[in-house]
């Protein structure tokens, strides 16, 4: 089902509906772009930590718009209801939030040529307010409601005390006495109701002040908008009995265009209620953005994002980092969706027989109408279906519940633990390294050509990382450059030891968790369900020029899942999820097909 602002509040009934039936809920979206560094590289670092990750995700991506978002609401008898909603901050009035974002221009062009149709984002997008926003809304309309009852005021504009005649600015006095002794005279001899155009609020202030001191009853005025954003001050004769009637109508005209204002966060609040499990295919931007547009911004610590992660979405599943596990990475060569989908068609998997609700759209996975968020969350689905089915019958069983998130493109930290504290791998065989602006890799690799195989982990023009293939190689290399000029070389722990002291400095203490791994939120919880969390997978990649062999058995670990389980505290394996995408590609898979070839 397309859903956009005309038709969004006579299906919200249906949308409601759905999420009460559902067994489980996918969810897919769709950006204005990724990232607004020099490229999507910048938003990875083959050695970062989970706070860097989400610190850098935060601030290179959280400025573009997610602006479709795509809803499957699945039964346990594989009866679908696809939903496609068109999403737009659209202000619904002078003093609501006015957004500001930004659009990646490989990501509009990616976008239009799989046929996305921006007409229907900017003209039929449905608006939304986060919490925020809508109490601070609430209580400005409810302020202008009491300044009116008490006299203070009118329900269109808030004015001081009308008791005495309103000053009139000497160049304001030919417009205003146009409006009320020409306009006034006509209106009491002969007309019911009149119109007023202004040009300024300024004008629209002193209209009202004046109408309000020289014709206290007998009047309603109230300003009216059309459709092409054109504002009128409207003056009607009115008795008392009329005018309360008409001031009452105002008022609950205002709650409801606040209600609608509040838009499709109504949806995002539903689902977080519904304590549903939620089902994503390389999540993390697509949770981090969710967040961020419809329920709060972003914390700026890492733990206080993940108690608002299990807020909102109590139970999240990533489809990506379930393919990436065991049973299913012996299984599936290719994790990006539209690959994942095929061959979860193939045996040993069984494709479910899903039926579409009768009033939804149908959609044929032949015709692959990728790049669409709800065909992605459909397919989203088909694959969960799948993959769970297998498990049924395999006599590997594996619990598909779990509460971590992959993190794409770490070498030893495969996944977000949302629950608890993240690994902390010692990294003992990585040197931090500090040289000239004009270096490039080949420089680093040439210093470093007696220690064999490296890997280079740029982190800005005149600092990287190496990840030397042996730990006992260290102290040899920190002694060979002891005496070096152009160029310095600390130890990982070195460099963790400047950062956590930099940070106290500035007053960032570190927070700490309990010793039973879990820190107690401070967030209210939507739902009394068991909590469980995933963002979007991140795809690893080799962070080395040269290809093969690492080297020893005391080489950094490159495969992202081989080496490592994740057991819980109830003895089922952790799963981890994928999270950054390419500057060609809006979708959170799209960076892996785009960028990755798997």
């Amino acid at each position: 089902m397309e859903v956009t602002r005309r038709n969004f509040k006579e299906s919200l009934n249906a949308v409601y509906s759905a999420l009460e039936e559902a067994d489980f809920l996918a969810i897919d979206g769709e950006f204005s772009g990724i990232s607004d560094g020099p490229n999507v590289s910048a938003l990875t670092n083959g050695l970062d930590t989970p706070e860097e990750r989400y610190s850098k995700l935060k601030k290179h991506s959280m400025d573009f718009l997610l602006f479709q978002f795509g809803i499957l609401s699945a039964s346990q008898m594989y009866i679908t209801k696809p939903f496609n909603f068109y999403v737009f901050p659209k202000p619904f009035n002078r003093t609501s939030p006015d957004l500001k974002f930004i659009c990646q221009s490989s990501s509009i062009d990616f976008l239009a040529s799989q046929g996305f149709d921006f007409n229907k984002v900017f003209c039929q997008g449905i608006p939304y307010l986060n919490q925020e926003e809508e109490v601070q809304l609430r209580e400005q309309s409810e302020e202008r409601r009491h300044q009116h009852a008490n006299g203070v005021g009118t329900p269109s504009f808030i004015s001081p005390s009308s008791k005495g005649p309103a000053h009139v600015p000497e160049e304001h006095k030919d417009f205003i006495n146009r409006v009320i002794f020409v306009h006034m005279r006509s209106f009491y001899l002969f007309l019911i109701a009149f119109f007023c155009s202004f040009p300024t609020r300024f004008q629209r202030k002193l209209i009202y002040q004046t109408l309000n001191w020289k014709f206290p009853k007998g009047i309603h005025v109230e300003t009216v908008e059309t459709e092409k954003k054109e504002r009128y001050i409207q003056v009607i004769k009115v008795d008392d009995e009329e005018r309360k009637r008409r001031e009452q109508q105002k008022r609950e005209r205002e709650q409801e265009e606040l209600n609608d204002a509040v838009g499709f966060s109504r949806v995002i609040h539903a689902i977080s209620k519904s304590g549903k499990l939620v089902v994503g295919h390389n999540m993390l931007l697509d949770v981090m953005h969710t967040i961020h547009q419809f329920y709060c911004p972003l914390p700026e610590d890492l733990q206080d994002f993940k108690e608002v992660t299990m807020c909102v979405f109590p139970r999240l599943l990533d489809t990506k980092l379930m393919a990436s596990t065991l049973p299913f990475k012996e299984l599936i060569t290719n994790t990006s969706l539209a690959e994942l989908e095929k061959q979860v068609k193939e045996s040993p998997f069984k494709s479910p027989q899903v039926e579409t609700a009768e009033g939804f759209h149908s959609y044929d996975t032949a015709q692959q109408q990728l790049h669409e968020a709800g065909y992605d969350a459909y397919i989203t689905g088909l694959c969960f279906v799948s993959m769970a089915n297998y498990l049924g019958n395999a006599h590997d069983r594996a619990d598909p519940t779990f509460k971590t998130l992959f993190l794409m493109r770490i070498i030893d930290i495969p996944y977000l633990n949302v629950t608890g504290p993240d690994l902390q791998p010692k990294r003992d065989h990585v040197l931090f390294v500090t040289f000239p602006k004009e270096w490039k890799t080949s420089d680093l690799y040439q210093l470093f050509s007696a220690f064999g195989n490296i890997q280079v982990s740029w982190l800005d023009d005149t600092s990287a990382f190496v990840s030397l293939s042996q730990t006992d190689q260290v102290q040899i290399a920190m002694n060979t450059s002891r005496y070096a000029e152009s160029y310095r070389i600390q130890t990982y722990a070195e460099y963790v030891k400047g950062k956590h002291q930099n940070k106290e400095k500035l007053g960032q203490t570190p927070k700490s968790w309990g010793e039973d791994g879990w820190r107690k939120p401070h967030y209210a919880s939507a739902t009394s369900a068991a909590t469980f969390g995933y963002p979007r997978g991140l795809r690893k990649r080799s962070i080395s020029p040269v290809q093969g062999e690492q080297g020893s058995a005391d080489a950094p670990v490159t495969d992202g899942w081989s080496n490592y389980s994740y057991p819980d505290s109830a003895g089922s394996k952790k799963m981890k999820t994928d999270g950054v995408y390419s500057a060609c590609s809006h979708t959170a898979d799209g960076f892996r097909d785009s960028m990755c070839s798997g």
